[in-house]
């Protein structure tokens, strides 16, 4: 598993469309003059999630959050394939003073725990991801009072996502605007957006794939 902090704006590409396309002023209050928004005036508005998720305080946070996370994991993981070589050889030590029905109910056991150990593995790395991928969605979702307000002060009718725009004239991006207001606004998000971490590990828990090589595994 080598996910990079770029994916965490890439989960964005299905899913933000919608969320963004929804996002359409009909039966709000009069959009403010373009004097006193500060602002161009424009029905037509685009957005770059990505480029929001990166710049905005809480796409940072939740960027460490998820790197430190997995950190923590592959590093458990690697302490608990330590372990198993460790086991491994032990009893491959012993088997000198076993019978041969003694040692074959050992290396059953051991061959369960590693399967054990494994199924662990998996669900640990699928709720990491799972925290991941949520993320950018979480925040667009706290973003959009924001966005409806930026829209009034634009007189914007819609908000595009602008990787679903081919062609572009007399529209605003206003993913700079947006960024500055989401962090006046809303901060890192720190107590406001759900927890996106995994669970603690428990001990055995193996996290990265790549990593992770269990013993005695057919």
């Amino acid at each position: 598993m080598r996910p990079r902090a770029s994916r965490l704006g890439r989960s964005l590409v299905r899913g933000t469309a919608s969320l963004l396309a929804v996002l359409m002023l009909t039966g709000f209050p009069a959009a403010v003059s373009a004097q006193e928004a500060g602002t161009v005036q424009s029905e037509i508005l685009v957005l770059d999630p990505e480029r929001l998720f990166a710049g905005t305080m809480v796409g940072q946070r939740l960027t460490e959050q998820y790197q430190q996370e997995r950190d923590k994991l592959i590093a458990h993981n690697r302490e608990i394939e330590t372990t198993l070589r460790a086991e491994e050889q032990a009893l491959t030590d012993a088997r000198p003073d076993m019978t041969p029905a003694e040692f074959r109910d050992k290396a059953d056991a051991f061959d369960a725990r590693v399967r054990a150990l494994r199924q662990e593995n998996e669900r640990a790395a699928r709720d990491l991801e799972r925290g991941r991928e949520i993320a950018p969605l979480t925040l667009m979702r706290m973003a959009e009072p924001v966005l409806v307000q930026v829209m009034r002060e634009t007189g914007g009718k819609i908000i595009l996502d602008n990787r679903q725009v081919l062609l572009r004239a007399d529209v605003i991006d206003i993913t700079d605007l947006a960024i500055s207001r989401i962090d006046e606004v809303i901060g890192d998000g720190a107590g406001q957006l759900p927890d996106t971490s995994v669970p603690e590990t428990p001990i055995g828990e193996t996290p990265d794939a790549q990593n992770t090589a269990p013993i005695g595994d057919e």
